[in-house]
């Protein structure tokens, strides 16, 4: 699903893939590689764009937001501290009481597994029951 920007009227998607083409290297590749990654595992997502230029990505509340920064790519989960993270994926903003991220380095992979299903997680968080995120592949 695709929601549209306020600050400019196109749909955030089509925001996105203008800030993906604009940094024009690994971190355009990064972003673009975890955005699919985000899209594999809630293939009904809403793409939003806030914050001045900021991707964000929900469902029944705010999943996470995708921000780059000269030396990394930023993904930041809205209820991160809440989330079970088995395979240590956050490793930015751990004392906070509320979110967690994962900075993203040039050359650094993520399991995309384990991504998928920590995405699952705070969407399955985000749900009127609290239930949590069934397995899948």
């Amino acid at each position: 699903m695709k929601a549209p920007s306020e600050e400019t009227g196109k749909p955030a998607s089509e925001l996105i893939d203008e800030r993906i083409a604009e940094l024009g290297d690994w971190r355009g590749k990064t972003l673009a590689r975890m955005r699919a990654l985000i899209k594999e595992a809630v293939p009904d997502v809403v793409e939003e764009w806030k914050w001045r230029g900021t991707p964000v990505w929900s469902k029944d509340g705010g999943i996470c937001t995708g921000e780059s920064y000269k030396s990394a790519v930023k993904l930041t989960f809205h209820k991160g501290a809440s989330l079970k993270d088995p395979t240590q994926l956050f490793n930015s903003s751990l004392e906070g009481n509320v979110r967690r991220a994962i900075d993203i380095h040039e050359g650094e992979e993520i399991d995309a597994k384990a991504f998928k299903a920590l995405v699952r997680e705070a969407v399955a968080l985000n749900s009127p029951s609290g239930k949590k995120a069934t397995k899948r592949k």
